[in-house]
């Protein structure tokens, strides 16, 4: 009870497949050989360190276990033959008992294969409690999904073998390959000729046989490390082969570069050139040519110089979703500065707190500017120039805002292009606030390719409904939409549209919520593409394009490959490249990366990190999400490493609100959960709830 106290009810390692919710027991078996060079190696190790080669295994496997699974706590599961008696050495009948050797996976694998000694020792002290004994003094959570207490297993085979000769016959040892598997991962060695020859049993299930031999190439690798190094720490220890790491580096590298060399408003003006009397912008019953929205965006680029806006300087816009939305967007770049978005909506302390981070002395709410010239603004600042700072949810209660530069936009559609093909005939709809950085796909999608973008009032954003109307109405060909929205469209799906595209992104996406879509459209039009994305890397990371297919697989949140001039890697903690199919945290490279956080230079070095293998200032943003590259090439979603959540399409810190929680008087404790698509606050204290919601409702 002491010695197995607080032990996690399962070992997560990473499957290939959905954990069924009953055991099934096929299996499959491959073989497995460790050199006789390395055993040597592991029992003069042992030797050393008055262990046995079977703790050095022991050691071993429970280090490759918890990095495969990210648990630094882990049991292994081992048979003890029953006979450690010389009287009972001879009995004919089944002995065998099974041991649960827990390891606690930190310090130096020196210091492991101690603690393996130790535990192997004591368990071998009390081998005669039978396990089913254990199991009930215990009463571990119960399931038919799993073994409990343990689901993986280390046999070393020691008992002597003699060999069986009978005149006149020939016998051979046959090893038994059976189709069943007792435990998810079972790992069965014995001596022979110096090496460790022996079989790998595994639930087919679970893994596939792939895995499974990568998995022992890894097992056979950081042996071999660790009788090397012993004194390296056991995160340090290398798991991929050459080959292995060289595919990882080819799936997520960078293939090209994009040079950014002109600015937003520069691209506009230039189409706006070509195009004067193209529809640009429609919102409502008034739509604006390009001709006059240059005009317009010009009045304000004049107006906001004279105010003393320029490179470099932010400022703020608080306007509802209209015409005069983009106006400023527009016009606030075209006077060199970069704008802030201030959502009306947005509790006004939060406004307040981002007008002051952000150094904001001009704001732009609403006006009329027809007395302002509305010729061209000599243009100031280039593609490294800074174009906005969107505010994102902070942990600790403080919003940070992103600073992201002109060229960080403009490289994001020239590396794109080929994928999509946007151009004159596309008609875009800016649906998501100008807060959230969707939007800086939808407007610069539409304005920089000559087609027409359609302002979504609020209202109509919140009813599927009305949605629908207004793709039909203004044939809409390409839809950019989180998963739960376009959810809420699906259901109302009833009449042919225009769309072309409809692009995934700011939430994880379940494929087989799109199944009734394709079912009634097919794969060929409109094309759905799924893309990952983080505001810090500037709106998109990944591209994978979608089918029926998809909907009728184990509804993985699959992201697909990086865009061509980003690089996408999956690291342990120690930023080393993580095997296939193992879970890390996402970290991302490239020309879309951001110059970090406003004012804030300990979070901006904490996440924005040298990268390793590229070229002298090259960074790495540590994105916080958690993910693995697939056997195929493909990288899985699978949600957060912190207590982020994304929830229809908002990134939320919970941190944030359970500090605004805690500092409501009277309160001593919060708690914030996700439950689906709401969120659960959890308080201790002697406080109304109409006074918790007014005072979160005030911030």
């Amino acid at each position: 009870r002491g010695q197995l106290a607080g032990l996690p009810p399962l070992l997560t390692l990473p499957t290939d497949h959905p954990r069924p919710a009953v055991q099934s027991h096929r299996g499959a078996t491959r073989p497995v050989r460790l050199p006789a060079g390395l055993t040597r190696q592991m029992e003069a190790l042992a030797r050393s360190e008055g262990a046995t080669l079977f703790m050095v295994l022991l050691a071993g496997f429970q280090t490759l276990l918890a990095r495969t699974s990210g648990q630094d706590d882990v049991a292994v599961g081992s048979p003890v033959a029953g006979r450690n008696r010389v009287e009972t050495e001879g009995l004919i009948g089944f002995f065998v008992n099974t041991l649960v050797l827990r390891g606690n996976l930190t310090g130096s694998f020196r210091e492991l294969l101690g603690r393996a000694r130790e535990t192997a020792l004591a368990a071998w002290l009390h081998q005669d409690v039978p396990f089913e004994k254990l199991v009930e003094e215990l009463a571990p959570e119960r399931s038919l999904a799993h073994a409990p207490l343990f689901q993986a297993v280390l046999v070393l085979q020691n008992a002597p073998f003699e060999s069986l000769e009978i005149e006149d016959l020939r016998l051979q040892s046959l090893s038994v390959n059976g189709a069943t598997a007792k435990f998810d991962l079972t790992v069965n060695l014995s001596e022979h000729e110096g090496e460790l020859l022996g079989i790998v049993e595994y639930a087919i299930d679970l893994f596939d046989a792939a895995t499974v031999e990568r998995l022992t190439g890894h097992f056979e690798r950081l042996l071999a490390a660790a009788v090397a190094g012993p004194d390296l720490r056991a995160a340090e220890l290398p798991l991929l082969g050459s080959a292995e790491r060289q595919q990882l580096l080819e799936w997520g590298g960078r293939r090209e570069e994009f040079p950014a060399t002109s600015t937003l408003h520069g691209r506009f003006t230039a189409q706006a050139r070509r195009t004067p009397d193209a529809p640009a912008l429609t919102c409502g019953d008034v739509t604006l040519t390009y001709g006059e929205l240059d005009r317009r965006s010009n009045r304000l680029a004049w107006w906001l110089r004279r105010q003393g806006a320029g490179p470099e300087s932010r400022v703020g816009l608080c306007l509802d979703r209209s015409v005069d939305l983009v106006v400023g967007v527009l016009g606030v770049l075209k006077a060199g500065a970069a704008y802030v978005p201030l959502d009306p909506d947005a509790p006004r302390e939060r406004r307040d707190f981002v007008v002051e981070d952000a150094g904001i002395r001009i704001l732009v709410e609403a006006g009329d500017l027809e007395s302002v010239p509305d010729g061209d603004v000599e243009p100031l600042g280039d593609a490294s120039s800074l174009a906005y700072v969107i505010y994102t949810s902070g942990s600790t209660g403080r919003p940070k805002g992103t600073l992201i530069t002109h060229g960080n936009v403009t490289r994001l559609f020239d590396a794109t292009e080929p994928w999509f093909g946007f151009g004159e005939g596309d008609v875009w709809t800016l649906f998501h606030s100008y807060a959230f950085d969707f939007s800086v796909w939808e407007i610069w999608g539409a304005l920089l390719h000559g087609g027409r973008l359609v302002v979504v009032p609020w209202e109509v954003s919140r009813s599927p409904e009305q949605f629908l109307d207004l793709l039909v109405r203004e044939r809409v060909t390409v839809l950019n939409q989180t998963p739960s929205a376009f959810a809420q469209l699906a259901q109302v799906d009833a009449e042919e549209t225009a769309l072309r595209l409809v692009i995934f992104g700011g939430e994880a996406l379940d494929p087989a919520s799109l199944a009734p879509w394709f079912e009634r459209h097919g794969d060929t039009q409109p094309r759905l593409v799924n893309m990952y994305g983080i505001t810090e890397t500037t709106v998109h990371v990944t591209y994978r394009p979608l089918s029926l297919a998809d909907t009728r697989g184990e509804n993985r949140s699959v992201i697909g490959v990086p865009i061509s001039d980003l690089s996408l890697a999956v690291v342990d903690p120690s930023l080393s490249p993580a095997p296939i199919g193992v879970p890390g945290e996402l970290v991302v490279g490239g020309a879309g990366l951001s110059r970090g956080y406003l004012g804030r230079p300990e979070l901006t070095a904490e996440r924005f990190v040298p990268d390793p293998a590229g070229r002298p200032g090259e960074r790495l943003y540590r994105s916080g999400d958690l993910g693995r590259f697939l056997p195929n090439g493909d990288v899985e979603d699978l949600g957060r490493l912190d207590h982020q959540v994304k929830i229809r399409g908002f990134r939320i810190e919970l941190g944030e609100i359970e500090a605004t929680l805690a500092a409501v008087p009277g309160v001593r404790q919060a708690v914030v959960l996700a439950r689906e698509s709401r969120l659960v606050a959890y308080v201790v204290g002697g406080v109304a709830v109409a006074e918790l919601r007014q005072s979160l409702k005030d911030r």
